[in-house]
């Protein structure tokens, strides 16, 4: 079934195209939004129905149900797009009482697709992948990000600005590339060397975490708990990377 995910996603990602120039008020950048969002979801929704008819659907990972769910974000990083940047993927997550079971990323600028099947390990373009091999920051190139609506979630953007400087210490460089999942899914390939976030975004987080899981990568809360989709906080780090990116963390807390 994974490799019928990715035909759908990618020949649906086709479709998606910028608006002609960007919105000029959040009014109209809601509108714009909807316009692009609400029939690649529909069209996302009908196909993956047609695959697993049992399956339920959330837009969102949130008070999701038993048995077979489908959590998709038609547009990660719909920011870029109506803005004109090429930054942004279509994300599909198939969960299982509770639980990731498959996870497909598109970047159609990239022309690229990450892929996991839990316990089958994970690919980009079919070829397998996996983590970086440093293990000092003073070499890592970090990234982060923020989850939408960041002032609705107390606390967050304070603990964003906290990390971020405690990171900027001790990294090579910090950057935010777009799509809070796919770089999450870069970190699995190696491209980047970690990821960190607080807030609770289980809906662009489950599938990357999946991805990053499945390529080596460790995958925690920022105080080291396992991760769950309620969690505050998102680490995803090369191995030899993780206590330090912890010990950062933690400091700056």
């Amino acid at each position: 079934m994974l490799k019928s995910v990715i035909d759908i996603v990618e020949t649906l990602a086709t479709d998606v195209r910028a608006p002609a120039r960007p919105p000029a008020s959040l009014e109209e950048l809601a509108a714009t939004f909807s316009a692009v969002d609400d029939p690649l979801a529909a069209n996302l929704r009908a196909a993956l129905t047609g695959l697993r008819p049992a399956a339920k659907w959330a837009g969102e990972f949130a008070d999701l149900p038993a048995g077979e769910v489908w959590v998709v974000d038609a547009l990660d990083g719909a920011v870029q797009l109506l803005q004109g940047l090429p930054q942004y993927c279509l994300t599909v997550t198939l969960v299982r009482d509770g639980e990731p079971e498959l996870a497909v990323l598109h970047s159609p600028w990239l022309k690229e697709t990450y892929a996991a099947k839990r316990g089958e390990g994970a690919k980009r373009n079919g070829i397998p992948i996996e983590p970086s091999r440093k293990k000092s920051l003073d070499a890592a190139v970090a990234a982060t990000s923020q989850p939408p609506f960041v002032t609705r979630q107390p606390g967050v953007a304070e603990a964003a600005g906290t990390s971020l400087t405690a990171v900027l210490k001790k990294a090579l460089a910090v950057r935010n590339f777009g799509p809070t999942s796919w770089q999450v899914a870069d970190v699995a390939a190696g491209r980047l060397d970690l990821f960190w976030q607080y807030g609770r975004d289980a809906a662009n987080l489950a599938g990357a975490a999946l991805i990053a899981r499945e390529a080596g990568a460790v995958v925690t809360a920022a105080d080291g708990a396992p991760w769950t989709p309620s969690a505050g906080s998102f680490v995803a780090t090369a191995p030899a990377l993780h206590a330090l990116v912890l010990d950062a963390l933690n400091q700056a807390e």
